[in-house]
């Protein structure tokens, strides 16, 4: 057997097209970051901000081995579907990816993206799965409830917003119009206090203990705001000032904490958190189960499709009252509350301690009995119930964008859950998890739903079924 040698500058491309090269493009169909994808000379090339229909002139922005990455000149046939987006830095923040595509069609395309992945990714035969229409929002803006702002300084102001698409430059963001008003109105005065006592912010003075990250979240129910200071020392400068100015200026403003951060790293989160002022919790309602939410806690961020996406997870579990259900990624217990009046026991687990304390915590203020919730990977978990003797009916996953670990699939296709139901993030990853899955188990049913408009980000509910032996 041969060993691929991995891909390196030294190698010739595959792709033959150069920087700057410029020609007409037409754009076949939507790709899973929000880009137009057209064929050159049959070979794929990536253009952000073009949408199928479309005939563009592309400039070669990067050639790699097998694409290339281009700009629009010039749009010379433009979708019908197009349309002018409402936000002023649309172009140059790169939070959304999809304004200026028609809220329809944005459904329609998110569908198809879901598509393309099976096609890609699995033996499947597609056509023949049911994938249902994306469901979507009635109101598809100031839908997100929580912030997560880097911290910077631009000509001696501080500066929070969100880097550039593919660039080190920090966009400075005023008002984000999917975000609720609510963080966007605290975010705003946390910069100002930060500027008007001047607060040590990244990057000012190497070594220095200072903020990169301001965290804020708003339960949409309650109203109640959480505010996370997220800083590379716990020795942050007047400290004590910061935190009496937010008192001060935000008094809707119910929590107060700091996160500590010194690594250098994508990861908006330190290990560490502290209480500094309030609550060390928000809380938060959907449908008629409440939630209490600490500072690093994982929530569903918009609450009003999360009820939707929820009641599938609950049509899929398909419970009766009796069954042993793993809440796998279980976060604050969200899917585990929504589905434990119809279940006979819930066992859930997550990588994050707070997590797992605010499930336990927001299990007992139902006065759920049947409830259980364990810190630690879902992988390490599921293998040892089952050793115990414990083996679930029904098991439920909501994993991150990486989806599913081989090994917690291996368990699941040993101890052959009934009912299986898998919530998704990441199209790519659930079409490698369903392909793998698909020795034992069909999909009965896939229900996209449209949880951030605007974005190129589509989530599945899947129902899968156990293949009769």
């Amino acid at each position: 057997m041969t060993t691929k040698k991995p891909y390196n500058k030294q190698q010739k491309s595959n792709v033959d097209m150069k920087v700057g090269q410029t020609f007409p493009l037409t754009i076949k169909r939507l790709g899973i970051n929000g880009e137009g994808v057209g064929y050159f000379k049959k070979q794929v090339v990536f253009v952000p901000g073009a949408l199928p229909e479309e005939v563009v002139v592309a400039e070669v922005t990067d050639v790699k081995n097998k694409f290339a990455e281009a700009k629009i000149k010039k749009i010379r046939r433009k979708s019908p579907h197009r349309t002018t987006p409402p936000c002023p830095i649309y172009e140059q923040c790169g939070g959304c990816q999809l304004q200026h595509l028609q809220y329809e069609q944005q459904l329609i395309l998110k569908r198809d993206i879901v598509i393309q992945s099976l096609e890609r990714h699995t033996k499947l035969n597609v056509s023949k799965l049911d994938i249902k229409p994306t469901i979507g929002m009635e109101d598809t803006w100031y839908y997100r409830n929580k912030s997560q702002f880097q911290v910077g300084k631009h000509k001696e102001k501080v500066i929070a917003g969100l880097y550039g698409a593919n660039s080190h430059k920090l966009i400075d963001i005023d008002n984000c119009i999917v975000q609720h008003s609510a963080t966007t109105e605290v975010t705003n005065t946390v910069k100002k206090i930060l500027q008007d006592f001047n607060i040590p912010v990244q990057n000012e003075k190497k070594g220095q203990p200072s903020v990169r990250t301001i965290m804020t979240r708003v339960g949409f129910s309650t109203g109640e705001i959480q505010v996370v200071l997220i800083t590379t020392d716990e020795k942050l400068p007047r400290k004590q000032l910061v935190v009496e100015e937010i008192q001060k200026r935000l008094p809707k403003v119910k929590s107060i904490m700091q996160n500590i951060n010194g690594r250098k790293t994508s990861l908006i989160f330190g290990e560490e958190t502290f209480h500094l002022s309030g609550e060390k919790v928000i809380q938060e309602t959907l449908g008629e189960v409440s939630f209490e939410l600490s500072a690093r806690a994982f929530f569903q961020l918009n609450p009003v499709q999360t009820v939707k996406l929820y009641d599938l997870v609950k049509e899929a579990a398909q419970l009766t009252g009796k069954e042993k259900v793993v809440d796998a990624y279980c976060g604050v217990g969200t899917i585990g509350l929504w589905l434990a009046e119809g279940a006979g026991e819930v066992r859930g687990m997550d990588t994050i301690a707070e997590s797992i304390d605010d499930a336990k915590e927001n299990a007992k203020r139902h006065g759920y009995a049947n409830m259980k919730y364990v810190a630690g990977k879902a992988e390490k978990w599921l293998p040892r119930w089952v050793k115990e003797g414990w083996r679930p009916d029904t098991i439920v996953v909501d994993p991150p964008r990486t989806g599913l670990d081989e090994t917690f699939m291996k368990t699941v296709l040993d101890v052959e859950p009934k009912n299986f139901v898998y919530v998704s993030c990441n199209p790519s990853t659930l079409a490698k998890d369903i392909q793998f899955l698909s020795k034992k188990y069909k999909v009965d049913w896939i229900q996209p739903v449209d949880m951030f408009p605007q974005t190129a980000h589509v989530e599945s509910v899947v129902r899968f079924v156990l293949k009769k032996h």
